[in-house]
């Protein structure tokens, strides 16, 4: 590295962090497994984890930093810092991990974290790859001899710091959005499931009872289901709303790619209880959306996924396009955005259960029109979607919040690592 900043020294991974520590853990010993899909892409938290006998892996304690070391993992960004154990517990996973852990009076725990998502650091240990193509990795003893220049240990905790500060904030927009998630949709069940309506609303009248037909397992059964308000009936999903294809621009016509209109797949559902989907990977031209079979939906629709990885759920949050594997939706005469939101993600589990295909799972047009549910009036409606409508502006302003965060974070994360930037300390 030319113009190496004043203070820095030039080191190894190797010499200031612990790669692969040993820990003690017997075969069968019940513990954490954090998945390789529970690691996000450029991003710092683990997404989950699973109880399970400990057969073989990799080990790692809080403060160790995971690192992908198989293609495409790696150079897909797929990274996190273990934060979701107990004091003194021990956590496994695959064996495609680096696990980096600090060195006492040496290295940062933080800052070695963001050292393994800078891009100056996975450009190296993409160069560190061998094997046949689509199974390559990296080679754990290259990458870590390889040199690197650092900043001083009180340096080092002050860029930590710096960046933590964005990712503390972006996991607090996240639980706030989890909250406020889990309220729309306790109300949602609450109203239209169990028919337990607010003091201002008065409870209508339950005397009715309606039956109706479902689908299971390919066939037709009847269901009971109970009392309804007076007013409401039941009728099939495809009443409520209506569903919207999409299409894919030409891969091979460049002026189709690459410009400002975002372009839904199943890789861009948002994480967590986010909800809404602002931002895509890929992105297509005006001339891509008229030359397609693909649409332009508005604000306030929902996407579900249809085919392959199905049931992944999202509410536009900006003019947004998307491909042939997923469904647009939206209500049909009074039924507003959210209720829709809420009356799919209500019906997912059998909308999962009567996929079918020969090669991928898929819901088609016929998978919705076979569930049936309470039809509410038009009242009722119109009130739900005023009471939620307030929390859901503020789960779609916490995710531009996150995105502004985020995108600030990474233009900083490469100028800090570099020296580029510098923290008083």
């Amino acid at each position: 590295m030319s113009n190496v900043p004043e203070g820095w020294v030039e080191t190894t991974l190797g010499e200031v962090a612990s790669i692969n520590p040993r820990e003690p853990m017997k075969k069968g010993t019940i513990a954490k497994c954090v998945a390789m899909e529970k690691l996000p892409a450029f991003d710092k938290r683990i997404t989950g984890f699973e109880l399970k006998p400990f057969k073989g892996g990799t080990k790692f304690r809080n403060g160790d930093t995971l690192l992908a070391r198989i293609t495409p993992c790696l150079e897909n960004g797929k990274t996190a810092y273990v934060d979701i154990l107990d004091e003194g517990e021990v956590g496994f996973g695959s064996t495609e991990y680096i696990v980096i852990r600090e060195k006492e009076a040496l290295s940062d725990k933080q800052f070695l974290f963001y050292l393994a998502t800078s891009p100056r650091f996975r450009e190296i240990a993409i160069k560190c790859m061998t094997g046949t193509s689509g199974r390559q990795r990296v080679q754990t003893d290259v990458l870590i001899n390889k040199p690197l220049f650092l900043p001083p240990l009180p340096e080092q905790k002050a860029v930590a710091d710096m960046l933590s500060s964005f990712d503390e904030k972006i996991e607090l927009l996240r639980e706030q959005n989890k909250t406020l998630e889990t309220l729309a949709q306790t109300i949602f069940k609450a109203w239209f499931c169990e028919f337990e309506f607010p003091q201002a609303h008065p409870s209508p009248d339950l005397s009715q009872r309606e039956r109706g037909y479902k689908s299971s397992g390919g066939e037709m059964v009847e269901f009971e289901l109970g009392l309804i308000p007076k007013g409401w009936r039941v009728g099939g999903l495809l009443e409520v709303f209506e569903l919207i294809g999409g299409g894919t621009p030409k891969t091979s016509v460049d002026e189709y790619w690459n410009g400002d209109i975002p372009w839904y797949s199943v890789v861009d559902a948002p994480k967590g209880y986010d909800t809404f989907v602002i931002d895509t990977e890929k992105k297509i031209s005006v001339l891509g959306l008229e030359k397609s079979s693909t649409k332009l939906l508005r604000k306030g629709t929902t996407i579900v996924s249809a085919r392959g990885t199905v049931g992944k759920l999202a509410l536009v949050g900006r003019e947004t396009a998307m491909n042939q594997s997923c469904y647009g939706i939206q209500g049909k005469d009074y039924f507003g955005d959210y209720y829709v939101y809420y009356q799919v993600k209500q019906a997912l589990d059998d909308l999962k259960r009567n996929v079918h295909g020969a090669v991928f799972d898929t819901i088609t047009q016929a998978t919705f029109k076979h569930i049936e549910v309470p039809i509410p009036d038009m009242d009722m409606t119109g009130n739900f979607e005023r009471f939620v409508e307030p929390i859901m502006d503020k789960i779609l302003n916490n995710v531009f919040q996150i995105q502004t965060l985020s995108k600030t974070r990474d233009t900083l994360l490469p100028k800090l690592m570099s020296g580029q930037i510098r923290v008083k300390f």
